[in-house]
């Protein structure tokens, strides 16, 4: 047996470390429950996001059938992304589980369920944090009431310590789905300054089909459906009370994964995300289509792909009752976005952030800012994969003042998530480096860690790693003390 989906395979941990002018590099296997119990039962026992895990084939033939109308574990595979919480470093996946780890080591610590201190059956792998080292996070809950999303606020933490521990985390704000029946999946959210603002995307899960996936011998994207006749809504939620906007922003059908950055402008929410006009693509990477054979095939596969760009959109805080129906509410000079007040709310058109040479590099994906200094604020620079092909092979800028790109690809090497590292006396935006593990197939071609001088995006030098190194999703950098 083996893994069906790109996501689905067991989490392993890179870590390349950067002292007086050497790279070492470590990786390890989260030793997460669904690792050690498969390692023991030497075939998948914890079901993944693609991946049914099937019945333990040395059970009698009515142990097996029984076992399928059981409850699934949810897996602790964490292997999307590194997150921080009160000052320890965790690795995360989409469900209630996180495992603290050891960022020095990779040594795998305690396993942390979300669902001990706040009501939710899952959460992101994509926190934000608040100048005050607070951290935000979306979680969902579903019972008898029905099903909700969850703003959750973890507070900074109160001192040093060793431990596991989100206490204190509370629900600012609980959003009924549109559809209780049918609720939105959500891979991340925005937040600017003041506000934190949940997507609601027509990306739907459907919860009969939820119940029965086990039975009918089905993975968990295969509840998944894209449904491009609803709208996507923006609801916006005050970060100090809690208090959910009345107004319901919203625009046609769109799919994203990631956002750019969130940020008020003289009454305005301003947010950039990476957004696709398909959300057919989430369940289109599978292991089958993955190692289609290079050629014809494989590019019919990425052709056939949505192709995610950059765009902006622009909410009007302040909608007056009296303005007409049919008024762009948008007064903001230098952007094309609009918002037209409606029967049903606001309806918003965004402004694309790019120029039509960055389709010459396939569209974007895991973008990334200088995060520690303009997060939630006004900002002029981003960096993210280009996909010129089914994986990364290209590593972009944007410059958001005319929308110029700088561009680092080279044949036959593919690029992961860029990370910004900001330089210690910096002055502008762009002082600092961008690093990226860069991955080839070819022969005799060593891996390696990629450094660019994240102002003028040419080369500052790489660090060769003699093993094959996997394509990963997320990553972080950490200062050592």
């Amino acid at each position: 047996m083996w893994y069906n989906h790109w996501f689905d395979g067991m989490a392993l941990m890179h870590r390349f470390h950067i002292r007086d002018g050497l790279v070492t590099y470590s990786s390890r296997f989260l030793q997460s429950d669904s690792y050690v119990q498969n390692l023991e039962k030497n075939r998948i026992v914890v079901s993944e996001f693609g991946t049914l895990a099937m019945p333990d084939p040395c059970k009698n033939i009515f142990a097996r059938f029984f076992s399928r109308f059981q409850i699934p574990k949810s897996t602790d595979n964490a292997g999307v992304s590194f997150v921080k919480y009160k000052g320890d470093f965790y690795v995360s996946t989409e469900t209630t589980y996180m495992r603290k780890i050891d960022p020095q080591s990779l040594e795998t610590k305690e396993k942390v369920d979300w669902s001990t201190y706040v009501a939710i059956n899952a959460a992101t792998a994509h926190p934000h944090y608040g100048r005050d080292g607070a951290a935000y996070n979306l979680g969902n809950s579903y019972g008898a009431r029905g099903y909700f999303y969850n703003i959750i606020r973890v507070p900074p933490a109160e001192g040093k310590k060793d431990g596991a521990d989100l206490s204190g985390a509370e629900i600012l704000c609980s959003i009924p789905a549109a559809d209780p029946r049918k609720p939105s999946y959500y891979h991340s959210f925005a937040m600017s300054e003041n506000y934190v603002i949940f997507i609601e995307q027509p990306i739907k899960l459907d919860l009969l089909k939820f119940m029965l996936y086990r039975v009918q011998g089905k993975s968990f994207h295969k509840v998944m459906s894209w449904e491009p006749q609803l709208d996507t809504v923006f609801h916006v939620i005050d970060r100090r009370t809690g208090q959910l906007s009345s107004t319901r922003y919203y625009t046609s059908a769109m799919f994203t994964l990631h956002q750019i950055n969130a940020y008020e402008d003289n009454g305005y929410l301003i947010m950039d995300m990476c957004c696709g006009d398909d959300g057919n693509v989430i369940g289109d990477f599978t292991v089958e289509n993955l190692r289609k054979a290079a050629g014809e095939e494989l590019d019919k596969f990425y052709n056939s792909l949505c192709t995610n760009l950059p765009r902006r959109y622009v909410l009007p805080l302040e909608v007056n009752g009296e303005e007409p129906n049919d008024k762009n509410l948008i007064s903001l000079p230098n952007t094309t976005a609009t918002a037209v007040k409606t029967e049903t709310g606001v309806f918003c058109t965004h402004e694309n952030l790019y120029n039509d040479n960055l389709l010459e590099y396939g569209g974007l994906e895991f973008p990334q800012i200088n995060y520690s200094h303009y997060n939630a604020r006004p900002y002029r620079y981003f960096y993210a994969c280009g996909f010129g092909h089914v994986f990364g092979d290209s590593l972009l800028k944007i410059d958001l003042e005319g929308k110029k790109l700088k561009v680092w690809r080279h044949p036959g090497l593919f690029t992961s998530e860029p990370v910004f590292v900001p330089a210690p006396d910096a002055k502008d935006e762009d002082d600092g480096v961008v690093m990226s593990v860069i991955i080839t197939p070819r022969e005799r071609k060593s891996s390696f860690l990629l450094v660019l001088d994240a102002k003028t995006f040419t080369e500052l030098g790489r660090a060769e790693v003699p093993v094959d190194i996997p394509s990963g999703t997320h990553g972080l950098f950490n200062e050592s003390s």
